[in-house]
């Protein structure tokens, strides 16, 4: 094993930033309202357990599928669209027949262990030591735990008020990482 810090800060930096669950907090709380639980524990589990069996799996699991990174990518960003619809708009476009829990989906799939974060995680694996890799998604894991458990927390501190212009704000940005991680993806297709 070959710890080093400074991979496993590089690859941690690069993980929390494609992650980005601070800029999830809107999403994460306008579902929380909609679905009345999330399972913080099980969202956390489920998407180290997606990010890690991707670190090691991934290619050969797209592969097996006849699926590339660049279509997996394609992918993403439409459900990635869809939630910045939701939120930009009000409109609720992601439905369950028993809505009890968003936990796993989209929780955990695609706004944690999404195809940006999974196409990175590929990416990181091409630069680093698996080690370090692995270091890097425990930490981004408990991060998002902390933020997960504490959403209601930040529901209180920003008000509706706070909360309806955040959805909004971050619904844009979400946008626009959906259109970006689109638009990189596609002419790789064609």
């Amino acid at each position: 094993m070959a710890f080093n810090f400074n991979e496993i800060l590089s690859a941690t930096m690069v993980l929390f930033a494609v992650i980005d669950i601070l800029g999830s907090i809107p999403v994460i709380i306008s579902l929380r309202q909609k679905v009345g639980h999330i399972q913080s524990e099980k969202a956390s589990l489920v998407a180290l357990i997606i990010m890690v069996a991707f670190l090691f799996f991934g290619n050969k699991i797209l592969s097996l599928l006849g699926v590339d990174v660049n279509s997996f990518a394609v992918a993403g960003s439409v459900v990635i669209f869809f939630l910045a619809l939701e939120m930009i708009l009000g409109l609720t476009l992601f439905k369950e027949e028993s809505p009890t829990t968003a936990s796993v989906v989209p929780i955990a799939f695609p706004l944690i262990a999404g195809a940006g974060t999974l196409t990175s995680i590929l990416s990181l694996r091409a630069e680093y030591a698996i080690e370090n890799i692995i270091v890097a998604i425990l930490i981004n894991v408990i991060l998002v735990y902390l933020v997960l458990k504490n959403t209601e927390r930040f529901g209180r501190w920003l008000g509706v008020g706070g909360i309806g212009i955040l959805r909004k704000v971050f619904g844009v940005v979400l946008l626009a990482i959906a259109v970006k991680l689109f638009a990189t993806n596609i002419k790789e297709l064609f």
